[in-house]
């Protein structure tokens, strides 16, 4: 080897300068190119892999998300029941089945049945009415005996076929049970009972069906000692064609996992769901896009054979011309490299500089067009993402503005209960709006003019309202449902704690060519710490907020949808002093309705 070494050396001394030329320069090329293409291919590999990772993860939360709201409700369910129905009612005197059956006819398209039994199986009322088949014993089953067993809990069961009751065409459904221990009133006697809610399986089913995670992924649920509630695979499963990882999934706590399976990697990603013990499991195949696969390494050996040969047919044709030419290029290519991918790539010289400076101004085009492309598709898929937390409506609010139609109707006061129903239609109207996103601005405080009507009625003697819009803001373009999440908070973290004389006023203006649209309060204010937690500037600022109370849609979710709609110039700003009120600004840009794509 030495002896090699020193033979190229003393040729390489001894030859032309056509000959040196051609040697160093075509062995420091191939470095420069080589260092280049890893360079930037792992670079590439390792954003695109962090960015499907998040994006992976973001699905899995927003199913378990959906799913807590979903079992949230159910609870709610259950809790109305026991407390508004049973717990109040004398079995000997009075019947149940006609607050049940209200109660069902609401929440059908989740609830296959609803039952109330005795603590020795006998059934008390049933939503819709059904007989119990001859023979059955509830006693026997396992949401019965838990329910009695532990008559502090709610149990959330497996999934399982409803086959209680007759059913004259034989079509038993797949339910979850969710059952717990009641306390029922007869005369001046009283005992234990059961309530039973089956819950369709199919309505649990679609919270996971829509999911699509990268690659060939999928998400399922497991309870805490990792049985299957649900798996898009589970009839293979039960069958034994297909074997599943829940056993080892149930034993993880949240987070991200790496397991081998069936001899492939594969990536968990695993978030509990509170309350119910149980799982929500996300499975990714490893790896996507790596080194490591056999594609990758032929394509990058092909590109390089390709430009070493380039390079003998040129450096053979080279003179002293070519010298600076090539060192330019060579220069212009480093660049790329350190990362300046908006720069020129020098073409200059003979024919074959030029082709090669040509070549690789391509490649950075292709590439410069290929990360443009994947931040253009990553931003209209956060836009896709915000529009679908915008659609959701939340229960909690439509529940208590029906449950305060119906307190005015029992009070007589029909006046008031009209109005109260006029603006729900028409701030459920402006929250459809045909399916638009950008609407003017005389809309969207007619929106917050319904909201706050509805809300008045709520929260009697708490608080006052001005709304003042002038002529020239009227007809200006914002998104829909930006300005209602903000008086939204005012009223749960201000006006809940006034005492008549709380005041929220809603101001929009033109200046500069910009619009705002400003809500003050007067409520009890805040710290500026506790303001800048409201709209972090780091990377937390990327995580959606869950509000406790309130639409769902926070003040980063409305930063968020402002700035990708009109660029990070616009969005949210927050005033605010202890004991004095806080002032919520939103800056847009004043731009006329119709002018602007709506996407």
């Amino acid at each position: 080897m030495r002896e090699l070494i020193e033979r190229i050396g003393t040729r390489f001394s001894r030859g032309t300068i056509r000959y040196a030329m051609f040697a160093s320069f075509t062995v420091s090329a191939l470095l420069a190119i080589l260092l280049t293409g890893v360079t930037l291919y792992a670079r590439f590999s390792t954003q695109l892999d962090d960015t499907i990772e998040g994006e992976n993860q973001m699905l899995v939360e927003q199913v378990n998300q959906s799913l807590d709201t979903y079992l949230r409700d159910m609870i709610r369910l259950s809790d109305s029941i026991y407390y508004n129905v049973v717990k109040n009612t004398d079995l000997d005197e009075h019947s149940v089945s006609e607050e049940m059956r209200l109660l069902y006819n609401t929440y059908s398209d989740y609830v296959e049945n609803m039952v109330l039994f005795t603590g020795d199986g006998e059934v008390v009322a049933t939503a819709p009415a059904a007989k119990l088949r001859s023979g059955v014993d509830v006693r026997g089953t396992p949401w019965f005996a838990q329910a009695m067993e532990r008559t502090e809990n709610l149990h959330f069961g497996i999934p399982a076929v409803q086959n209680l009751f007759v059913d004259a065409e034989h079509n038993y459904k797949w339910v979850i049970s969710l059952s717990c221990a009641v306390e029922l009133t007869r005369g001046k006697d009283t005992q234990l009972g059961v309530l039973l809610i089956d819950l369709k399986y199919s309505a649990l089913a679609s919270l996971f069906s829509s999911v699509k995670l990268s690659g060939s992924g999928y998400v399922y649920l497991i309870d805490g000692d990792g049985v299957l509630i649900y798996h898009p695979e589970r009839s293979l499963i039960a069958s034994g064609l297909v074997t599943e990882g829940n056993q080892t999934a149930a034993a993880y706590r949240d987070g991200i996992y790496t397991q081998t399976w069936n001899g492939e990697k594969r990536s968990i990603i695993v978030r509990g769901v509170g309350y119910t013990g149980w799982k929500v499991v996300g499975v990714v195949d490893q790896p996507g896009f790596t080194m490591g696969s056999s594609q990758d390494l032929l394509f990058v050996l092909v590109i390089f054979c390709a430009y070493f040969e380039l390079l003998i047919f040129m450096n053979v044709l080279l003179s002293k011309k070519l010298t600076d030419p090539i060192q330019r290029l060579k220069e212009s290519v480093g660049r790329v490299e350190e990362g300046g991918e908006s720069l020129p790539i020098y073409v200059g010289g003979t024919s074959e500089t030029r082709e090669l400076g040509t070549a690789v101004q391509g490649m950075v085009d292709r590439m410069r067009q290929l990360t443009e492309d994947m931040v253009r598709e990553h931003e209209q898929k956060q836009k896709s993402e915000l529009n679908a937390l915008q659609a959701q409506i939340n229960p909690h609010f439509l529940y208590n503005t029906l449950d305060i139609i119906v307190w005015m109707i029992e009070n007589g006061q029909r006046e008031d209960a009209v109005r109260v129903v006029t603006a729900l239609a028409r701030f459920f109207r402006i929250s459809l709006s045909k399916g638009r996103n950008i609407i003017p601005v005389k809309d969207e405080l007619e929106h917050v003019r319904n909201y706050l009507l509805i809300q008045e009625m709520r929260y009697k003697n708490k608080f006052r309202y001005r709304i003042d819009c002038p002529a020239e803001a009227e007809n200006l373009s914002t998104i829909k449902l930006v300005v209602q999440p903000i008086v939204e908070n005012a009223i749960y973290h201000s006006m809940d704690f006034m005492d008549g004389d709380g005041l929220i006023e809603i101001r929009a203006g033109v200046s500069d060519g910009a619009l705002s649209i400003t809500v003050a309060d007067n409520g009890l204010g805040m710290t500026q710490d506790v303001v800048e937690s409201l709209l972090p500037t780091g990377p937390e600022s990327n995580r959606r907020d869950s509000t406790k109370k309130g639409s769902g849609i926070g003040l980063k979710n409305v930063q968020e949808r402002i700035r990708l709609y009109f660029g990070p110039q616009y969005g949210v700003s927050i005033q605010s002093e202890p004991d004095e009120g806080t002032t919520v600004t939103l800056h847009l840009p004043a731009v006329p309705y119709g002018e602007m794509e709506d996407t």
